[in-house]
């Protein structure tokens, strides 16, 4: 299990830094992050108009408050969501509960083809990688299930402190360009966004090593 995870974190780590497949697969983790804007507004109040999900792997997520509070969650939760998925899906794995992760999988995907996304290439995302998931479920055997679980894990832990460095580097040189950042910056004026950045990429850092603290010393 351990040789296992290790080599699906690296192959995630590479396949994400090719440009077009790596994009293709990278964006799990962005309709993650963008699925945890949209259930935060709802859960506080909000709503949810749509969601656009992009070939260059960002996202927007449109909605609608019903207050500062609402606003401030939802901006704040798309970082912290992916990567406590991140985490979610490799504790799920060390247990041994791969169902109930193919069970987080195939809601998410459901959920955001049905009632949010709307736009071209998004919409072409979700159908075809859920397509090859399903697919993969029907006549895979259990033990590449397991490896394609655990690289699709891999995936989201990898992209999820990748990302989330990313924003911290915008936030500290392009503050107005950084996202998630620039509008906590926004909506709490005396937290500058390099603060909002180095939050993001520090909680994506602390997920990432729970979960390998779970894989390598509790499995």
């Amino acid at each position: 299990m351990k040789l296992q995870i290790i080599i699906c974190l690296i192959l995630a780590f590479l396949l994400t830094q090719s440009p077009i497949i790596g994009k293709y697969f990278a964006m799990i983790n962005t309709m993650i992050h963008e699925t945890g804007h949209s259930l935060t507004a709802l859960l506080t109040g909000g709503e949810v108009r749509n969601i656009s999900l992009f070939p260059n792997t960002s996202g927007v997520t449109m909605t609608g408050h019903s207050s500062w509070l609402s606003h401030f969650l939802t901006s704040l939760s798309g970082y912290i969501f992916s990567s406590f998925v991140g985490f979610l899906f490799f504790y799920l794995i060390v247990k041994g509960h791969y169902k109930w992760m193919v069970y987080i999988l195939l809601g998410i995907l459901i959920i955001n083809v049905l009632f949010w996304v709307r736009n071209i290439y998004g919409v072409f995302w979700l159908i075809t990688f859920g397509a090859g998931f399903i697919w993969l479920l029907k006549t895979g055997n259990q033990a590449v299930i397991q490896y394609v679980l655990v690289f699709i894990a891999s995936l989201v832990m990898i992209e999820a402190v990748t990302s989330a460095f990313e924003i911290m580097w915008l936030s500290i040189f392009s503050p107005g360009q950084a996202g998630d950042a620039a509008n906590l910056a926004r909506a709490v004026v005396f937290i500058p966004a390099p603060l909002w950045g180095m939050l993001f990429f520090g909680q994506s850092l602390y997920f990432a090593w729970l979960a390998l603290k779970r894989v390598f010393i509790l499995s």
